[in-house]
């Protein structure tokens, strides 16, 4: 149903921004020439065409992009829509009885994908412009493509995560980022430090996990791999419940903003996993998010 998969949307963007993520914009610390405050008008832009009935994966992306080119003038979500356009497609069929029903949806949907959703993408991804995009051997988004989008997206899964969630149905966000996040939610203490401590756990654990492909883009792989070995220490001592100095964290964040290194796709991962939790549990979608930072661990 639009109306879930639109509160599941907002309800992740609002958390993009509200949790502080090291190297990523937040409310309590704007980078990379941003503010939160972007994000969530951009968020509020797409939801529209992001969970229209009436549009094919390819059109949502390609209209909410432009949405958010209307008020941000920048890239603020591209990766969160070409994540969040089939979630919110799959949604259509009314709320899943499971994450498992959820996930066959998804699958279902990158199926059914067609090359005029691939030419909608490109032109989405043309108007965003996002930084250090580079050139692919196939299928390259300043060509005319030839496949359908799934297709194109696996011509690039060994460069650029989100594209590996369309080849593998969105496999690392349900095994991966789902269980860590419901693990932290059902944890111990007050609602807020628990929800802070579920979407830090699961942006770790992403970032820990694949190095990222937005710092790849912009940088190169070993400095990806250099922030993933960076996010693996603090995962590591995060999931044995080890507490970590709050300024410790404010330090790594603002050396990554002072290098302008963005682990963006980490964040993007993150928000579209945050969507699902939302889909699966629309109650979620109603608890309130404070953005004042608790304490971490």
């Amino acid at each position: 149903m639009a109306g879930n998969a639109a509160a599941a949307f907002l309800w992740a963007c609002t958390l993009d921004v509200a949790v502080a993520k090291p190297g990523n914009v937040s409310m309590d610390a704007p980078g990379h020439g941003m503010s939160a405050g972007l994000f969530l008008d951009s968020a509020a832009a797409a939801v529209a065409p992001l969970t229209d009935g009436a549009l094919r994966v390819g059109e949502r992306i390609e209209q909410a992009v432009a949405q958010t080119q209307a008020v941000a003038r920048c890239n603020t979500n591209l990766g969160i829509l070409l994540l969040c356009a089939p979630l919110a497609t799959a949604m259509e069929a009314g709320p899943p009885r499971d994450a498992r029903t959820l996930g066959e949806r998804i699958e279902a949907v990158l199926a059914a994908l067609t090359v005029a959703d691939t030419e909608a993408a490109y032109r989405a991804i043309a108007h965003a412009m996002p930084a250090g995009l580079g050139t692919a051997p196939e299928q390259d988004v300043a060509t005319r493509p030839t496949v359908n989008l799934r297709a194109a997206m696996h011509l690039a899964t060994m460069r650029d995560t989100v594209a590996r969630q369309y080849a593998n149905g969105y496999a690392d966000l349900f095994t991966l980022g789902l269980p860590v996040l419901r693990r932290h939610l059902a944890g111990h203490g007050a609602w807020h430090e628990r929800l802070h401590r579920a979407v830090t756990a699961v942006y770790l654990a992403f970032l820990a996990r694949f190095p990222d492909s937005h710092i790849a883009r912009k940088h190169g792989l070993p400095a990806a791999r250099r922030v993933s070995n960076q996010a693996r220490l603090f995962h590591g001592r995060f999931e044995a419940g080890q507490s970590i100095d709050p300024e410790e964290f404010a330090q790594w964040d603002r050396e990554l903003k002072a290098a302008g290194v963005n682990p963006g796709t980490s964040a993007d991962l993150t928000v579209a996993c945050a969507m699902i939790a939302g889909c699966l549990d629309p109650q979620l979608c109603a608890m309130p998010i404070d953005p004042r930072q608790p304490g971490i661990g």
